[in-house]
């Protein structure tokens, strides 16, 4: 196994590697946090300090830490059928009601729904039927795939090949061949000089049809996005970005592979990011929020394009050869089927809009502290990236913050100088000014 970092990653990468381990050494001394109990939007550790949950835990628990309904239908199911599979032509009735639903909800004309369980495990399938697919097709050469730099698309063999993130790729060997990776589209990091949003977002697509020349269009199948970056560093799109790189992905008949994993489910003020940035997927991968992550759980819309060519070569070869044991589980599907009745019933993806504007207006006023270099976001997701500072280097200020916010009472997500928020769809107004409250305590406190 090598060490080597590979060459398309950039030694400001290498920097944040080096500071990523430190971090964890310094964690490993002081020990974990324990968790013991939820109530909503709050958690309490072992000690029996409570914490608001900026982060839903991993983006993911949209209805907060005690929803009885969830439990209720876990509970409710187990009872029924605790569970079956969907091989050799079998199926249930939780997995057939969420099916429909699902395709119900699409933001663009969805045909089919495949069911795993998480959303590394949803991306590795899609990128297993772009090659089964082209082979379908009889293009054996199009197999090539397209990510971006900073994005995450999960951690299994092919996922983390995905994701754009050294720590994903040093000392695993990857990313494996024939996945590519262009441009992060983050304007504040990334402009040049006296470049505007729409010029830099033309410069992103400008990069893209270059690879895509480069590399041969008759090589790549798809491109891979989240609408909005999370683990990267909540990215947000600039002004006409999704617009200029969907025309280039059409002029060379490139599929588009939207992972909602973090977006989907009201995270953006929309049921999906795709509706938010006029994304329109081929394929559209959903798992975290579809059961606020009582229940592992995920799956991933495919449209009539996509479908057709793989279930014609599997009736060429009599089967398609690919599924999970516990994919489309029963006791997940009654938790997302009820999780999106909740979601709907209380107008939560209104109010990610409504109290995110809060949020993303309060923030925002934190760009006159002297710390706070940039602050982004849309709907109940957000990134406040603070100032680097050079004597303690990359990612220093990003620890310190997320130290003073646990004191303080809140638990986020320090992505190097960045620190993300990604509140439950619950959270109220009142909350959220509590959660404000915080946040400028623990600016203040580090000045």
């Amino acid at each position: 196994m090598s060490n080597a970092i590979p060459n398309s990653l950039e030694a400001r990468d290498v920097q944040n590697h080096m500071h990523s381990y430190t971090n964890a050494i310094r964690h490993a001394e002081i020990g974990p946090m324990v968790m013991e109990k939820g109530d909503g939007i709050y958690v309490s550790d072992i000690h029996g300090k409570q914490y608001i949950e900026a982060m839903s835990g991993l983006w993911s628990t949209g209805l907060g830490f005690s929803e009885q309904r969830l439990i209720d239908a876990a509970t409710a199911q187990m009872k029924e059928l605790p569970y079956y599979h969907n091989f050799t032509h079998k199926s249930h009735v939780r997995a057939i009601e969420l099916a429909e639903k699902l395709i119900s909800l699409a933001p663009v004309p969805m045909s089919k729904v495949f069911f795993t369980n998480s959303g590394s495990e949803a991306n590795d399938t899609v990128l297993k039927m772009i090659w089964y697919r082209s082979n379908a097709m009889d293009k054996p050469e199009k197999k090539k795939v397209i990510a971006r730099k900073r994005g995450y698309h999960g951690v299994t063999i092919a996922s983390a090949s995905l994701t754009g993130l050294v720590n994903n790729h040093r000392s695993f060997d990857l990313p494996i061949e024939g996945v590519l990776h262009t441009s992060c589209p983050h304007y504040y990091s990334e402009h040049q000089e006296g470049e505007s949003e729409e010029q830099f977002a033309t410069r992103c697509a400008d990069e893209l049809d270059a690879l895509i020349q480069s590399e041969g269009a008759d090589t790549i199948a798809a491109f891979f996005a989240e609408p909005v970056m999370g683990a990267g560093g909540v990215v947000v799109p600039p002004k006409t970005y999704w617009e200029k790189i969907q025309a280039v992905l059409n002029k060379y008949d490139i599929l588009l592979v939207a992972d909602e994993v973090i977006c989907g489910f009201g995270r953006t003020g929309n049921m999906f990011g795709s509706t938010t940035y006029g994304m329109k997927p081929d394929v559209l991968v959903m798992s975290k929020q579809i059961t606020s992550t009582y229940f592992p759980f995920s799956a991933f819309m495919m449209n009539d394009r996509f479908y057709q060519p793989i279930a014609e070569e599997s009736g060429n070869i009599g089967v398609f050869g690919h599924g999970f044991t516990s994919g489309a589980h029963p006791v997940g599907a009654a938790v997302a089927l009820e999780n999106i009745k909740i979601i709907e019933e209380r107008n939560l993806v209104q109010n990610a809009a409504d109290v995110g504007a809060e949020m993303q207006a309060g923030l925002g006023k934190f760009e006159d502290h002297p710390l706070v270099g940039e602050v982004r976001g849309v709907g109940l997701i957000a990134g406040l990236e603070l100032k680097l500072n050079e004597e303690t280097g990359v990612g220093s200020m990003g620890a310190k913050m997320g130290e003073a916010l646990a004191n303080n009472g809140v638990i986020c997500r320090a992505i190097m100088d960045t620190i993300a928020f990604c509140p439950p769809l619950i959270i109220t107004s009142e909350q959220m000014k509590e959660l404000l409250s915080k946040v400028e305590k623990s600016l203040n406190d580090i000045s």
